[in-house]
């Protein structure tokens, strides 16, 4: 890198004296619940862990605008520059000199505004889903990404593609395939009517895998339960279920109690299927219970069979019906079998079709095969080659479909197109579910792993007028992603209204370029004033492995035009994430990303930024990063905490919380003793503590994210030269006593952090993991007292009205080693007092400390439940007050 400028006689950065949070993720939560209208350019093909475009719009707001000589500000929806800027210069430099800590907001002002930057250049060396080139691109800045996916490199493709799209040669397109297989496709998906003597459309076809009982021969439905889905209509307070007496479709009061059969009189519990935790299933004939996939392995596969089906009757609703009628579920007849023979039948005899399905064979990996990731396992399932994802009439429709795609002339119609056929994909395999809570299918994806379902779902993979995930609805959903790249908006709040502006100007990706490649092998040098991007966190999600489901289709149309997709699978070695099956653990990610810094800061001008999101959960990992950021010649400058996408991981745990970090090339390092930084960390993070206060309401949790970032730049300043006696210090050794002061200036511990929680009337994880970032409390230790629990990714505040946690007190007052705390004795008094037992014996052996009448008065304040309050007034008959 040149050292024409040293890095001393930089300008200081918006994005490094302060960042409007708060502002940021009131917008990015918002955005969050509602992806397709805020920026459906991102809903057009799925990709993982996939941050808000507002978090990265603000990131380039705050990191590009530093000359108003570069700038231009005009009002959406016109091309001049803004009024109230009157084209002064001074005025917008007098907007980017008032950022600072205690108030960053001077800059929000102009998020919602079309902002032009001139003579600037962005690199992000893992592009992934393209989100920090799509923002930057709408700056009117160049900005060139690199993605080792080649899944990845398309999806990004043609997001940057669709603001130079032409909207009627892609409709154009679309009718063409529709006039020759919309029709064909629909008659594979037709069912008789169960309210007349005409056919409707097949919504979706619930199939159930069997196996034959070890012991007795038995057929074995294995299902979890027999609910179907949730009551609607005139049944809203009822459940769907099919009894396994007679296989009919009826209506209940609750799928959780005894029902009986209206048809057949069968009386049963429908929660209560044949499967069982660990993957077993119970005989229904003679009790045997048995591993599930040691019974495919001895049977040497399972059978599947077809027993309901969710229609849509156009006929009815055309007619008045109301909706209970033209819209339901009905149970399997004769005629639903025979028309799935008939596909079969087509399928096998139609081999010209067969090239346009993935003819390769599932690697084995982390997450195809059981390992510390997954403990799913594709191949126990019998599916070891991608088609085997699929049964014969997904297989023909979807063959047909591409095979149409392929005929279209028009490049960039065909490829989108193809994106659309291949985000279809997420909703057309034997892969699906039903979320019977919701009444419509879910993704493959939900956990970013393969999970091979017993009751699986068969979409129509054209699509009727209702449905999630078939083609005409990701064409409906790619199409509002190209309307909105060529004129796109912006939403923004205001007076607590959530409002949006008029189009703006500049369409997405104009400027921008994308390559599929090693970003370690980036040969560019003093190059670009930013790198904004995302780079991929430890073992989060291994890439390569679920792309690999979208890259066997995609090759088939593009193996012959792009390099990248010649290959039976997408590249592993060269992809910087951990992942056991290849032996790669935290030694060679850290290796890794050490190389990919360093290529970064290669690229980077002297007085550039880079600025990138990043999850982490302890000391170790943190240290880890600030170590390579150091070691290749950068200082963190700040950092701060966001929204993040509410993905959940492989493990089921919703990590809601990521952090922004800020950092730059650096100096020249002088030597420095712990004790004196140790000091000036101390110093900063009270100095910073005392600006974050000054006007603006954080919780403690962003606080501590802040006060770390100054004092990670306070050691930046100096890697490689902190001594420690005779010994120099690394960022590992730093950060975990960072952690500590930072602990030290936070007396807020796990009982405060649950008060707060208490006080909230929809509390979730993300508050959890909000309130206690930067102080005493740890998440874990909350979940081990038993004060919440996730159930299925559901978050629940736990009380004295718990088994678990009473159980857990309980425990305690047997110990010898461990003592109650203030909260487990209040939820114990409670506890007793609602069973009529006696509590005033617990205050005698106790007394009544200052800490336990402080929880009593803070959980009654919290909960409205005055109760705790007078259970320390020693009145025996308390219950009069009641």
């Amino acid at each position: 890198m040149s050292q024409e400028q040293e890095p001393a006689e930089r300008r200081e950065l918006p994005i490094e004296r302060g960042f409007p949070i708060e502002r940021v993720n009131e917008i990015a939560e918002k955005e969050g619940r509602a992806k397709q209208w805020y920026r459906p350019i991102y809903t057009m093909h799925k990709w993982w862990a996939r941050r808000m475009g507002s978090i990265f719009r603000a990131i380039s707001l705050y990191a590009l605008i530093d000359d108003p000589d570069d700038i231009e500000i005009h009002e959406p929806g016109e091309n001049d520059t803004l009024d109230n800027f009157g084209g002064s210069q001074d005025e917008i430099e007098r907007l980017i000199d008032r950022v600072d800590m205690s108030d960053p907001e001077s800059l929000w002002g102009i998020y919602p505004k079309d902002v032009r930057i001139d003579d600037k250049k962005i690199l992000d060396p893992f592009m992934g889903g393209g989100t920090s080139l799509v923002e930057a691109s709408r700056f009117g800045v160049d900005a060139d990404g690199y993605d080792l996916n080649p899944v990845a490199w398309f999806v990004s493709k043609k997001q940057l593609d669709a603001g130079q799209a032409n909207r009627d040669e892609l409709e154009a397109a679309f009718e063409k395939v529709k006039s020759e297989v919309a029709d064909k496709l629909q008659e594979y998906y037709k069912t008789p009517c169960p309210n007349g003597d005409h056919e409707a459309d097949i919504m979706y076809n619930f199939w159930v895998k069997t196996v034959d009982c070890i012991s007795c021969d038995h057929e074995v439905s294995l299902f979890n339960d027999h609910r179907l889905a949730a009551g609607r209509y005139d049944h809203d307070d009822e459940d769907v279920v099919i009894c396994p007496d007679c296989d009919d479709i009826v209506h209940v009061d609750s799928y959780r109690e005894s029902s009986i059969c209206e048809s057949c009189g069968y009386e049963w519990i429908p929660s209560e299927g044949n499967t069982r935790r660990g993957g077993s299933y119970v005989c229904s004939d003679c009790g045997q219970k048995y591993s599930i996939v040691d019974a495919i392995e001895e049977q040497g596969q399972y059978g599947l069979e077809l027993y309901a089906i969710e229609y849509y009757c156009e006929t009815c609703d055309s007619s008045g019906e109301p909706r209970g009628v033209y819209k339901g579920y009905k149970s399997v007849g004769q005629t639903d079998l025979d028309r799935f023979s008939l596909a079969q039948t087509d399928w096998n005899t139609n081999q010209g079709l067969h090239e346009y399905i993935p003819d390769e064979e599932i690697p084995e990996g982390a997450i195809t095969a059981a390992s510390e990731v997954s403990g799913n396992d594709l191949f126990q399932h019998n599916i070891t080659h991608w088609k085997d994802m699929y049964n014969d009439r997904q297989l023909l429709c979807l063959a047909t479909l591409l095979e149409s795609i392929s005929n279209i002339e028009n490049d960039d119609a065909r490829e989108f197109l193809l994106l659309t056929f291949s985000e279809s994909l997420n909703y057309n395999t034997m892969m699906n579910i039903y979320n019977p809570n919701y009444n419509k299918n879910t993704n493959i994806f939900k956990n970013n792993s393969f999970a091979p379902p017993t009751e699986p779902i068969e979409n129509n993979v054209w699509g009727t007028e209702y449905g999630t995930g078939t083609f005409t609805s990701m064409w409906d959903m790619v199409m509002r992603g190209v309307e909105y790249a060529n004129a796109p908006t912006e939403r923004y709040i205001e007076d607590g209204e959530t409002k949006e502006t008029p189009p703006f100007a500049q369409p997405i990706g104009e400027n921008t370029s994308v390559h599929q490649g090693d970003m370690r092998l980036i040969d560019a040098e003093d190059e670009y004033d930013a790198v904004i991007t995302d780079p991929p966190y430890y073992d989060n999600i291994i890439y390569s492995e679920v792309s690999d489901y979208f890259y066997v289709w995609q090759k088939i149309l593009l193996e012959d035009e792009y390099e990248g997709f010649d290959q039976d699978k997408t590249p592993r070695a060269g992809s910087i994430v951990a992942n056991p099956y290849l032996g790669k653990g935290s030694e060679e990610f850290e290796s890794e990303l050490h190389e990919a810094f360093t290529a970064i800061h290669q690229a980077l001008k002297d007085d550039g930024v880079l600025t990138f999101t990043y999850h982490h959960n302890d000391p170790e990992s943190w240290g880890e990063l600030l170590e390579s950021l150091c070691d290749v010649g950068f200082e963190v400058t700040a950092t701060y905490p966001v929204s993040a996408d509410t993905n959940k991981f492989i493990t089921g745990e919703a990590v809601e919380f990521d952090i922004i970090i800020v950092a730059r090339p650096a100096g020249d390092r002088e030597p420095v003793s712990w004790r004196n930084l140790r000091r000036r960390i101390l110093n900063t993070t009270k100095q910073t503590h005392a600006r974050l206060t000054e006007n603006r309401e954080l919780s403690q949790g962003d606080i501590g994210v802040i006060e770390m970032g100054r004092a990670f730049h306070e050691y930046s300043k100096h890697h490689g030269e902190v001594r420690q006696g005779d010994s120099i210090m690394d960022a590992k050794d730093v950060v975990e006593q960072i952690y500590g002061i930072l602990q030290e200036a936070s007396e807020v511990g796990e009982l405060d952090v649950y008060i707060d929680m208490l006080s909230d009337p929809d509390p979730s994880y993300s508050e959890l993991n909000m309130l206690t970032k930067g102080t005493d409390a740890n998440p874990d230790r909350l979940r081990d007292m038993k004060l919440y629990r996730m159930d299925g990714g559901d978050f629940e505040l736990l009380d004295w009205q718990d088994d678990d946690r009473i159980a857990y007190i309980q425990s305690r007052t047997n110990s010898d080693t461990e003592s109650l705390t203030p909260l487990d004795k209040a939820h114990l008094l409670r506890y007793k007092y609602e069973r009529g037992e006696s509590w005033e014996n617990l205050i005698e052996k106790w007394g009544v400390s200052d800490g336990l009448r402080d929880m009593c008065e803070n959980l009654a304040d919290a909960t409205g439940d005055d109760t705790y309050r007078r259970l320390l007034g020693g009145d025996a008959s308390i219950q009069s007050f009641d």
